[in-house]
């Protein structure tokens, strides 16, 4: 390759790693936006509807979205507002039919979330939706009913995607373990998060938010830690068994995945259902970013180029210091 080609290929690596880092610095709340919010509707005999409105928390601010109801439901009298650490729970009573009319979220288009909605019939049937920004409403003319655990499949495929915190530590991962055991420690992982996201979503077992996000913060900066010492010809157990590590960490991100469930719950009476597809979404995510990762590397490793100064020194700088910044922050912010 010739040195301007090389230059330049060095060049564009080097942008793209700093728009990465300003893009994330900008908005240090990004890596959980992803959370959902979700509306609850019940509609009652008497012709009153009660709604339960549940949007996150990013660094102590609520997202500038609120759900509008239809045209013929009346102003609510009074809200009761409450606030569970990561999200605000309002709730009202109005009087309303929900015979007509759309249903739709102001200021959903400004943000990266989804809201999971669920309308309750009087009648007994049930309607449920996803909105997203570039789908901030639906009509009620048509009600026919839909299974609300489809919608999990493409819930926890963002959540891996947008998770920057859970791809940097998948990252580190690929950085400390030599590719023929990469398949073995990915599929530790994936066995230790999908074990406590599905005991914390069952309900079973429970742990604060913030110390959770701040150990999965530490895990990160542990592994670029790990990576450099191998550089240095240092071992550990952590080097010598990476699966072991993986799988123990896996448990700590498996309460983060679970804390995405916990803003809109599991639909009754399909709980398994939607907990398996959402953990499934989960696991598409990671395998799209695996497989990219893993592609980008074999590509690059084709050309005439010092990889260790082309990806493995960036890459690990990338999650060194981003791992270390999100520690800070979530012990500060």
């Amino acid at each position: 390759m010739k040195s301007s080609e090389h230059s330049l290929l060095r060049g564009a690596l080097a942008l793209w790693l700093l728009a990465l880092i300003l893009a994330m610095l900008a908005s240090p709340a990004t890596a959980h936006e992803i959370r959902p919010a979700a509306l609850t509707i019940s509609e009652q005999a008497d012709g009153n509807l009660s709604v339960i409105w549940k949007q996150p928390v990013l660094s102590g601010r609520k997202l500038r979205m609120r759900p509008i109801l239809p045209e013929q439901c009346a102003p609510p009298e009074q809200t009761q507002q409450e606030f569970t650490g990561t999200a605000t729970v309002e709730s009202w009573q109005t009087a309303c039919r929900l015979d007509r009319g759309e249903i739709r979220i102001e200021g959903l288009e400004q943000t990266l979330t989804d809201v999971f909605v669920r309308v309750k019939f009087a009648n007994g049937s049930e309607l449920t939706r996803v909105l997203r920004p570039a789908s901030t409403g639906f009509s009620l003319a048509n009600e026919s009913g839909n299974s609300p655990a489809s919608a999990y499949l493409r819930i926890g495929a963002e959540h891996m995607l947008f998770g920057w915190d859970h791809l940097l530590f998948v990252l580190g991962l690929l950085l400390l373990t030599p590719v023929r055991r990469i398949l073995w420690v990915i599929t530790a992982f994936t066995a230790g998060h999908s074990l406590t996201l599905a005991i914390t979503a069952l309900g079973l077992f429970r742990l604060p938010s913030g110390p959770v996000e701040l150990l999965i913060a530490l895990s990160i900066f542990f592994l670029a830690v790990e990576v450099v010492r191998k550089q240095a010809g240092k071992t550990s157990f952590t080097i010598r068994q990476p699966w072991v590590v993986a799988m123990a960490f896996g448990l700590l991100h498996g309460l983060g995945f679970a804390g995405a469930l916990s803003e809109i719950g599991l639909p009754r009476g399909q709980e398994i259902w939607a907990l398996l597809l959402f953990n499934l979404g989960v696991e598409i995510g990671q395998i799209l970013f695996v497989a990219a990762v893993l592609a980008g590397y074999w590509l690059i490793s084709r050309l005439p180029v010092d990889r260790q100064n082309l990806l493995f020194r960036p890459a690990l700088y990338l999650v060194g210091s981003l791992g270390a910044y999100f520690t800070m922050t979530r012990i500060f912010i």
